[in-house]
Parts: structure tokens; C-alpha cells; sequence
């Protein structure tokens, strides 16, 4: 059995929304009894994560946008740059812990505390970029997390597969131009679905051309054009990049029953993408992997393919 970092902070419920919205803290309040009473847990190297360093966080985000932020929050605004990313006066507080924890587990990985972790965090980050933050996202955490992973560890290549149902606009474009990480994304299609990016065409920029990928789905997609997608697209392209840590932008509201987007994946699906992701962090990077939760907002599905993920991440 691997030894898996299990992160999280009870802060991480501080962040509340003033209105109904389905990101909430009982996403992950679901998260944790669901794996607490499957003695999942238990099994897991708990980490307590801490707060970033600023160079951490700016090595990513502007300080312009940080003090924006800081400033929202401490005035009591309910929302930032769009009205469905929600504020509250613990808002920039939680974003950064949530950020810190991202880091927490790829310090565990780095350092070989743990040989994968999954980060059990939130605010979701995979939309927020240098300077704005948008679809429930204030703080990029895959983003610092690879970040972290390259400055303070020497790691050279980062891949980060996303399996959001929406297309992680800000993390494309942090790393658009950056041939160092290799950003991965199957979501539905943009036509369909927030954020309304994420094209087969969109493939970097400069130096980085080449080293992103986009796998629109259409609506109606399910395991089979997943497994698909991952056999026949992403494997090739990560064995031309060979990676040396994998990042997962793991959202699980690709299910079926969730309610915010149209495609069909199953449990058995996210065991695929989980057990896939393995197989080929074990192939190419020492079997390094640190899960980072984004979305999903059915609490029994979110808790089922958690569950899984986790079980998945165990396993050798």
C-alpha cells in the first residue's frame, strides 16, 4: 500500500457563500465523514497544511490582484470580477490555505513524506489566473503548486492533468507560453459549457506551443470516450513529455448526476482516469502524484468517486 498524504483544514469551511451557490462547505464536509467512516483516513499520512509563502503565491498571481482581493474581503464585498465567485471576510484567508495546502502535498511528495497525496481543499482554483478570479476560483492552486515544485524542489517538468467538467482557463494560461509544464484538460465541450475555452486548437503559445492539450467532450460523453481519450491521447503525449511529478486538477463533476454539467461519466470512470494516472506516474515520475479537488456538486457522487480516487491512490 502507498503511503498517501491526506490534506485538509477545518478553515477550509470558513468560506461560505452569502448566498445559495453550489459551492459551499458542505462539499467537503460530505468529503470528509464519507472517508472518515470508510476508515479511509485512517489509512492516510495526515498533513496539517500551513500558510504559503508570498513568493510561493507570487510566483504565480500579481500583488495587485492579492491586495484587490485582501481588499474585497476586508470591506465585506459578496463577490470578485464575476457574480458567481462569492466572497466573505475569511475569503482570503481560506484562499491562501488552500493554496498552502496544495503545497503541503507536493512537499510531501518532494520530500518523500508520502509517495502521492490528495489535497482536500478549497476554494477550487483551476479558473483563477494572475490576476482575476472567476468560476468559484480566487487562488490557483495546481499552478502554485507546480510553481512550488520547480523553485523549491528543482523539478523541471510538471504535468498537470485536469479532469474538470470545465475547462481550466487559468491554469492554460498561466502556463501558455511555458514549456516546462504540460497542461492537460478533457471537459465539455466550450461550445456547451463555462468557461466557454478549451478547443482542440488551443495548443500554447511560443516556447509552450506543443505542450497543451485540449479534449473538449461532447455532451453526452461518457466512460468509453474517456478511456478513449486517455489511451489514445494522453498517453502518447506524456510519454513525448516525460514528466517528473503529475499535478491532478481532480473534479469529479464530470458524473453523470451532477448537476452542473451534461456528460455521463461513472465511478468506474474516475477509477480509470485515477488507476490510468498512476500507471503512468509509476511509468514516468516514481509514481509522484498529488491530487488537488476542484469541483463536483452532488454530494453522493462527489463522496462515491472520492472514495474510489482514494482507494485508487493507494493501491501500488
Amino acid at each position: 500500500m502507498k503511503r498517501v498524504a491526506w490534506i485538509y483544514h477545518p478553515d477550509y469551511l470558513l468560506h461560505s457563500p452569502p448566498f445559495e451557490h453550489p459551492e459551499s462547505p458542505e462539499r467537503l464536509v460530505a468529503i470528509t465523514d464519507h472517508l472518515g467512516k470508510a476508515g479511509l483516513i485512517d489509512r492516510m499520512v495526515v498533513v496539517t497544511p500551513e500558510y504559503p509563502e508570498d513568493t510561493d503565491i507570487l510566483s504565480v498571481h500579481d500583488r495587485d490582484y492579492l491586495n484587490r482581493l485582501e481588499t474585497a474581503c476586508r470591506r465585506g464585498d459578496l463577490t470578485l470580477d464575476s457574480e458567481d465567485t462569492y466572497l466573505n471576510r475569511h475569503s482570503f484567508n481560506v484562499a491562501l490555505l488552500s493554496a498552502g495546502g496544495a503545497i503541503s502535498g507536493a512537499k510531501a511528495v518532494a520530500e518523500g513524506t508520502a509517495d502521492r497525496a490528495f489535497c482536500a481543499i478549497r476554494p477550487p482554483g483551476h479558473h483563477a489566473g494572475p490576476d482575476v478570479g472567476m468560476g468559484f476560483c480566487l487562488l490557483n492552486n495546481a499552478a502554485v503548486a507546480a510553481r512550488y515544485l520547480q523553485a523549491r524542489h528543482g523539478v523541471g517538468k510538471v504535468l498537470i492533468v485536469d479532469w474538470d467538467v470545465h475547462h481550466g482557463n487559468g491554469t492554460q494560461n498561466i502556463f501558455l507560453e511555458d514549456p516546462s509544464v504540460f497542461y492537460f484538460s478533457i471537459h465539455e465541450h466550450p461550445t456547451f459549457l463555462y468557461p466557454g475555452t478549451g478547443r482542440r486548437w488551443e495548443i500554447g503559445k511560443g516556447k509552450g506551443e506543443g505542450t497543451t492539450l485540449n479534449a473538449p467532450m461532447a455532451p453526452g460523453a461518457g466512460d468509453a470516450e474517456y478511456r478513449t481519450t486517455f489511451e489514445q491521447t494522453l498517453e502518447p503525449a506524456v510519454e513525448r513529455f516525460r514528466p517528473e511529478v503529475i499535478l491532478v486538477s481532480a473534479g469529479f463533476d464530470a458524473h453523470r448526476d451532477d448537476p452542473l454539467a451534461d456528460l455521463m461519466v461513472t465511478e468506474e470512470g474516475f477509477r480509470f482516469m485515477t488507476r490510468h494516472v498512476v500507471a503512468l506516474a509509476n511509468k514516468f515520475c516514481g509514481g509522484k502524484v498529488v491530487s488537488i479537488l476542484e469541483g463536483g456538486y452532488e454530494p453522493s457522487s462527489l463522496t462515491s468517486c472520492i472514495e474510489i480516487h482514494v482507494r485508487e491512490l493507494l493501491e501500488e
